[in-house]
């Protein structure tokens, strides 16, 4: 049985995508902060398919300690999913909290290379695969979206990079890049304003948590000599038609 390990799992695209895996036969480590959280997925599908792991991916100490802890049956890591990221602030640049511009590159981009990074000769040996949740906001710029956007173009290339670098290895990479998808995302880039949620989700037709955890459980089981270097995916609703203009 082949063991993904999929970190943010304590909600949004992250839970989803371990449910995915374990209704297709896959183990799971599942990380996350809220360790409460993870011991509810444990509950309900069960602790010989998931295992919680609870740590916060920018502490890289107590991140190697629950890798070192993991029993057995999960300590083979097949697929990384690297989900876990985050939103803070709609500012413009000018306007911005630097602090949270640097909580954003912590968790987007150090957080997620350096565990790529611990992760990597298991990978190579097992001829395993990576997945990076990037973003549409990689490609199309938009007010506010500053060092967001930079973060996920930044794993935008790096997954393009690895895909250069592990080249003859067998292991395989994929970008996934989602717009609009609701979650917690937008609470939580908003310090927990529901108005700015619904105003931005009502009426779209937005994607679901579990529309994206479909789509990286497809990507995981594709036939080993098969690789998605980059997927986009929005809602209909969503598109990137026409620029903005600013008049006098």
């Amino acid at each position: 049985m082949k063991v993904a390990l999929v970190t943010g799992a304590t909600a949004g695209i992250g839970e989803a995508t371990v449910r995915k895996l374990v209704a297709s036969g896959w183990r799971c480590v599942a990380t996350g902060r809220r360790r409460e959280r993870l011991d509810t997925l444990v509950a309900e599908l069960g602790s010989d398919k998931v295992f919680p792991a609870a740590f916060d991916v920018t502490d890289e100490a107590a991140r190697d300690d629950a890798l070192q802890q993991l029993p057995s049956g999960f300590a083979g890591i097949d697929l990384l999913v690297n989900n876990a990221g985050l939103a803070l602030g709609t500012s413009r640049a000018q306007d911005s909290d630097l602090d949270q511009w640097k909580t954003m590159i912590e968790t987007n981009v150090t957080a997620l290379v350096s565990l790529t990074h611990k992760l990597l000769p298991m990978l190579i040996e097992r001829k395993g695969a990576i997945v990076n949740l990037s973003s549409v906001a990689a490609t199309y710029p938009y007010t506010g979206g500053n060092v967001y956007g930079g973060t996920k173009a930044f794993v935008r290339q790096f997954s393009l990079g690895l895909r250069s670098d592990l080249d003859g290895t067998g292991v395989r990479v994929c970008s996934i890049e989602p717009g609009m998808v609701e979650t917690e995302f937008t609470m939580v880039r908003t310090g927990g304003d529901e108005v700015a949620h619904d105003k931005l989700y009502g009426g779209a037709n937005p994607m679901t948590a579990e529309d994206i955890a479909e789509t990286i459980r497809w990507v995981a089981q594709l036939p080993p000599h098969l690789n998605i270097n980059t997927l986009e995916l929005m809602p209909v609703s969503q598109s990137f038609a026409g620029f903005r203009i600013a008049r006098n």
